[in-house]
Formats: structure tokens, C-alpha cells, sequence
């Protein structure tokens, strides 16, 4: 099998124009990054109804290296035109720190790719270095407020809480001392630096409907808190205005193409473990202005990234999914049955059965919301057919659509198959109205225990001494009618990413809250959840190189 890049390199590209025209997109519309990319000005939207059918994909519990959402969803965009249907695939934008760390880059794979993959992986059209700098402009004109007010105990603050992001995955950077080397240099404190995709300008990118909208999203985030006790904005900071400026271009959606040259929408990127795991608002309204089908995802297992695209996106924006494609893989079956992970590629149908029980977990979160279910078997080479025959007679026995997707392998024919059952599904028994796991008017302790409790299954939830502060902050402000982002591990139900299985009636804690104000959430951090992550042992970027001008090893 060709690698990524070497399929990438022999895919024909067309001029991103030709692309855009295909869904009803002038040229003169488009700002161009060279050929093959493009964003679409917010003004295409308006005045225009959004016509087209949601698909939301998402996925049992993954392992280290994923279950191949993305390739499923860009798979399935191709099966789609290839039977005719006008899709449009809406994704996330990768970050360089899982490109160069474990996880990988975010562009598809095989024959299911989003191209210019190298681009897009990369630094694409400078979308996260726009959320690093306005994050970290704010962090710099804070800083500057303070030194400049240090003597005026009215004006200077008791607490900051706004910290700075840099996109790799770098823990040394987690906790830091700036300001040192004397008072020219500032005043010393504690911070520290989180990874751009857990930033809050990111969600709110991600979150806003139009320019308007941001501005107003970045005036209500919280940086700290006043010797009276009282939030301090960016509104009070005064630069709301600048930090929309540097943003100006970022909340445009990028267009790009497939393999086999479906347009493709990849705009923003919040991490699901961290954040709320969803591609911008903006990117589904336009796709479903231009698409019949849209098929977008949402980050790792369902528990994480659909929960969120329901109760946060969805709610937010007044989607309602017509569909939900959950992604199954034999390795993801067997390693929440308990088998070993370097033995994920060995035949072990008993511990695939075993792992048919977080298939179910999945399935029945999914049907709370009242979404129809149909399963993609992500294919890989060492997938026996016995081992496949199982979950397909599961998937029967459930009564949910079961398909395999050979979309890596194949590209759009190896999903043709799989874009039939979703065509047929959608046509038959579509998706009910959303059903909320709470009601905004719930407490943030209510609320926490209610996905706890009907998503996790967990027995309880608890807040440290910490996190109980934070609370009744929410409250005196005002705000604890926000949605609630709980930031947990991807590999496990529970806070502990080594606990698999068919695990109920734990306890989490609630370790930290974090006020979202700007992007209208309450961040709960469960257990020892880090927003900058580590590398490896043997990060990626070992692998990666470039000879004779050609880019090698970036996948």
C-alpha cells in the first residue's frame, strides 16, 4: 500500500474554483491561498437557507491511534457523489502537536484524504497561528495593564486566570515564572501555557455566527478577577476590537477538495477530550447551504465529541443531525475487551465479543438523544472475516445499519455501500428531535452528574475544595445557566485511561472549573486531564523530513 503522501501526490487536483463551482460557489467569492485552497467570505451565507442533511459520524472508544473518523467521514463523502448525491464534507483543522507528536496528522488517509494534505496538516492558512497570537496578545496586553497599574491597588487585579497557548505538545511548558530578571521584566507570577485548541479563542471561532457575534463572544472572556472580587473582561482590558482584527480572516472557512475532488470545508479545531471537539458553526451552515449531504464529525469516542456536538454545538446553533454513523473497528473492540494493545492485530474473537459491549454503551448514549444509528466497520488489512461476521450479526441483532467501509483502500467505491445505508436510512427513518442529557437551567452540579450518570455511567461526581469556589463564582456571575464542557480522557468512560471494560457505577472528580464566558461554557476538568500535552517516547516528528523538496513521513 502507497503511503499517504505518495497516493496524495498522485491525486489530479483540480483549481479550488472548479471545486467551488460544483456546489454553487463563484469564483469571484473565493480568497485565494494558492490553487488548491480558498476561504469563503461569511457573505455567502446570508440570505440563504440551509438546505442539506446532517450526518454526524463519531466513534466507539478509541485507541492511541484513533479508529479513522476522519477517513470514514471523508469516505463516506465520496461513496455519497459517487451515487449521485452533492455532498460536502465539513471537518476539523489538524494541530501540529499530535502531527508531530503520537497521534498524527488530521487530513484522512489512503484514498479518503482532504488535499492539499501537506498544507492542511501544516500551517494551512494560518488559522491556528491567528487563535496563538490573539490568545497571547490578550496575555501580553494583561501583563502590560498590570505592570502599567502595579501601584494602583483600584485598578490591578487579585487573580488572573488567563494564561497563554503555544500549538505543540510541549509539558515543560504546563507551569512557568514569568516576569523574572526584575521589575523591567514585568511582575513575577505563576502561569503557563495550554495547547491552542484548548483555547478559549478557539472555541469561540468555532462557536461564533458571524463577526458580530465574536467581538461580542471576546469582550465577555474572563482574565481575572479584581481586588473586589469582581470578573475583569477583555471588554474592561479594552481591546476587544484588536483581538477581533487579528481574527478577521480566521473565521472564514477553508475550502478544499478529496481525492477524488469533493469539496471539503476544514475550519477550526478544539480537541474533544479538552474542548468541545467540533468544526466551526460557520463550516456546517455554509456546507448545508451548499450540499444535500453534509457529513461532518466529531472528536474520539461518542461519550466525548458527540455528547458536546448535541449539548454545546447543536444547542448553540440549532442543528439537529439527521443521522449518526458510529465507527467501529476490530482493534477498538478488542482493546475495550481486554485484549492486549501491542495483540490488537492477532485473531482474538473472545475478546472482540467482550468489546461488542462498548459498541452497545455507544449505541444506546446516541439513541438518548434520539439519533438513528447506523455502524461504519472502519476495514484494516488484519480484520478476519470471522471477526467481522460478528459485529455485523451484532449490529443485526441491535437493529442498526451495519456497513464496511473500505474507503482507505478503495476511496468513494469502498464506501458506496456505506453512503446507500446512510441515503436509505435518512430516507426512512430519520433522526428525532435532539434530546438534551440536561436542561441549561440545571445546576453545574446537576448537570455533571446527569452526563455522568446517563453517558459515563458512573455513580457520582465530585468536586474538589477548588472546584467548589469556581461554582459559586459561576454563580455570583450569573452564568450557571452555560453548558457544560467536561475535559476527560478519550480512552475510557471513566477519568482513568488505563480503566476499559464494561466498567459502572464509578466516582469522577471534578478536579478544576474553568470559565468560558466568551465562548458560553463551563470547562469541568476530570481527574489529571492535562490541556498541554506531553510527546512521546518517539514522537513523530523522528519520521518526518524533506528530500529533494518533497515532504516525507507526515501522515
Amino acid at each position: 500500500m502507497k503511503s499517504d503522501i505518495e497516493i496524495a501526490r498522485g491525486v489530479s487536483l483540480k483549481p479550488i474554483e472548479e471545486v467551488a463551482a460544483t456546489i454553487g460557489i463563484p469564483e469571484q467569492a473565493l480568497e485565494h491561498y494558492g490553487h488548491h485552497i480558498a476561504k469563503v467570505p461569511l457573505e455567502q451565507l446570508k440570505n440563504k437557507k440551509q438546505k442539506g442533511k446532517l450526518i454526524l459520524v463519531t466513534a466507539i472508544t478509541p485507541t492511541k491511534t484513533g479508529v479513522g473518523k476522519t477517513t470514514v467521514s471523508v469516505g463516506l463523502s465520496l461513496g455519497l457523489n459517487r451515487i449521485g448525491k452533492k455532498a460536502i464534507v465539513a471537518l476539523r483543522e489538524p494541530s501540529l502537536g499530535p502531527c508531530f507528536g503520537m497521534k498524527g496528522g488530521a487530513a484522512g488517509g489512503g484514498y479518503a484524504q482532504v488535499l492539499p494534505m501537506e498544507n492542511i496538516n501544516l500551517h494551512f492558512t494560518g488559522d491556528f497561528h491567528a487563535v496563538t497570537s490573539a490568545h497571547n496578545m490578550i496575555t501580553a496586553l494583561l501583563d502590560n495593564y498590570m505592570y502599567q497599574n502595579r501601584n494602583n491597588l483600584q485598578r490591578n487585579l487579585s487573580e488572573v486566570t488567563w494564561k497563554r497557548v503555544l500549538d505543540v505538545n510541549d509539558r515543560s511548558l504546563r507551569n512557568v515564572v514569568s516576569g523574572l530578571g526584575g521589575r523591567v521584566n514585568g511582575i513575577t507570577c505563576e502561569t503557563g501555557f495550554d495547547i491552542t485548541p484548548a483555547s478559549e479563542i478557539m472555541a469561540i471561532l468555532c462557536l461564533a455566527n458571524d463577526m458580530d457575534d465574536l467581538k461580542r463572544r471576546i469582550e465577555n472572556i474572563v482574565l481575572g478577577y479584581t481586588v473586589k472580587g469582581t470578573p475583569f473582561t477583555v471588554k474592561d482590558l479594552g481591546v476587544a476590537g484588536a483581538i477581533t482584527v487579528l481574527l478577521k480572516d480566521a473565521i472564514k472557512p477553508n475550502l478544499v477538495q478529496t481525492t477524488e475532488n469533493t469539496p471539503a470545508f476544514v475550519h477550526g479545531g478544539p480537541f474533544a477530550n479538552i474542548a468541545h471537539g467540533a468544526n466551526s458553526v460557520l463550516a456546517t451552515k455554509m456546507a448545508l447551504t451548499y450540499g444535500e449531504y453534509v457529513v461532518t464529525e466529531a472528536g474520539f469516542g461518542a461519550d466525548l465529541g458527540a455528547e458536546k456536538f448535541f449539548n454545546i454545538k447543536s444547542r448553540m446553533a440549532g442543528l439537529n443531525p439527521d443521522l449518526t454513523v458510529l465507527v467501529v473497528t476490530v482493534g477498538g473492540l478488542k482493546l475495550n475487551g481486554g485484549t492486549r494493545e501491542e495483540d490488537l492485530k492477532q485473531p482474538d474473537v473472545n475478546g472482540l465479543r467482550r468489546g461488542l459491549k462498548n459498541l452497545d454503551r455507544h449505541v444506546a448514549n446516541l439513541r438518548k438523544f434520539g439519533q438513528t444509528v447506523v455502524v461504519a466497520f472502519n476495514r484494516f488489512a488484519s480484520d478476519t472475516s470471522q471477526e467481522i461476521s460478528v459485529v455485523a450479526d451484532h449490529c443485526k441483532e441491535l437493529g442498526i445499519g451495519f456497513a464496511i467501509n473500505n474507503a482507505f483502500a478503495e476511496g468513494g467505491e469502498g464506501a458506496e455501500v456505506l453512503a446507500h445505508l446512510v441515503v436509505d436510512t435518512i430516507e426512512e427513518n430519520p433522526s428525532k428531535p435532539l434530546k438534551f442529557t440536561y436542561d441549561l437551567n440545571d445546576s453545574i452540579e446537576v448537570k455533571a452528574n446527569k452526563v455522568a450518570k446517563e453517558i459515563y455511567d458512573a455513580g457520582c461526581v465530585t468536586f474538589t475544595t477548588g472546584a467548589k469556589k469556581k461554582l459559586k463564582d459561576i454563580e455570583a456571575m450569573g452564568l450557571s445557566h452555560l453548558p457544560i464542557c467536561i475535559a476527560k480522557t478519550q480512552y475510557s468512560f471513566t477519568q482513568d485511561p488505563k480503566a476499559v471494560g464494561d466498567l459502572h457505577g464509578f466516582e469522577l472528580e471534578v478536579s478544576d472549573v474553568v470559565i468560558n464566558a466568551g465562548a458560553e461554557m463551563i470547562v469541568l476538568i476530570m481527574g489529571s486531564i492535562m490541556r498541554m500535552p506531553g510527546l512521546p517516547k518517539h514522537p513523530s516528528a523522528l519520521g518526518i523530513d524533506i528530500v529533494d523538496g518533497q515532504i516525507e513521513g507526515l501522515s
